[in-house]
């Protein structure tokens, strides 16, 4: 069964524009676990522009208080900052169950691209090495064309996060038989050498299914912004379940 992970950064965007804490983060990644979640997601971003650091550490003791996944993402290259310590340091004060590295830019609105594992190889290595002796599950972001994914099993990684971006936008416009065959090629390619695959980026209700149906054992999704979009029309508790079935 592949299990979902809700990432709650869009709670903390809203929350933050407006100042004060409504609408509250924690409240609902509780009401996303009580609905039946199997984990939640955080990207927390050197600029603060939603998680905050104090948000980690109230949802690491949540999740932890579930006994449910706590996945924190984002790039370990960026170096710490007022009202943000570092990735690292994040993982050390929490001990999340995975985390998942990406290579983000202070600068992008999004995750949009994997690593190149065959230039970031020795760098990665050692925060990889790191965060496993924190007794943390590694994933690293990938891209489904990459020609060096199975590089990241060398590196110590234990899973990637196929970056489904482009296959929600084929999805999205009528064609994505090609992208489906690329995602279902990078994802044996990957277990091959033994590492789990996980994936997230854009995937909805629209698109999972196809999803999952092509491309062979993802062990986890991780959904944020069309989860977020869906349920202020639905709910939380509704939309959760919907995914749920469709997993």
């Amino acid at each position: 069964m592949t299990v979902l992970s809700v990432n709650v950064n869009k709670i903390a965007v809203l929350r933050n524009s407006r100042g004060g804490a409504e609408p509250d983060v924690l409240r609902a990644a509780h009401a996303c676990l009580k609905a039946g979640a199997h984990g939640i997601t955080v990207h927390p971003r050197p600029d603060g522009r939603h998680i905050r650091d104090y948000d980690v550490l109230a949802l690491s003791d949540l999740t932890r208080e579930r006994g449910v996944e706590f996945n924190i993402e984002g790039n370990p290259f960026a170096p710490p900052r007022e009202g943000y310590p570092g990735l690292i340091q994040l993982c050390v004060n929490t001990r999340p169950a995975q985390v998942t590295l990406v290579p983000d830019g202070d600068g992008q609105l999004t995750s949009d691209h994997g690593f190149d594992f065959a230039r970031d190889a020795q760098a990665l290595r050692p925060l990889v090495a790191q965060l496993k002796a924190l007794g943390c599950r590694v994933s690293l972001f990938a891209d489904a064309g990459s020609d060096s994914l199975e590089q990241a099993a060398a590196i110590g990684a234990d899973r990637i996060e196929l970056y489904t971006g482009p296959y929600a936008e084929a999805h999205a416009a009528g064609d994505a038989d090609a992208a489906l065959a690329l995602f279902a090629q990078a994802a044996r390619r990957a277990q091959a050498v033994g590492l789990g695959v996980n994936a997230g980026h854009d995937l909805s209700q629209d698109n999972l299914t196809a999803f999952l149906r092509a491309v062979p054992n993802v062990l986890e999704v991780s959904i944020g912004h069309a989860l977020i979009s869906e349920a202020l029309y639905d709910g939380l508790d509704a939309t959760v379940k919907a995914y749920l079935r469709l997993l």
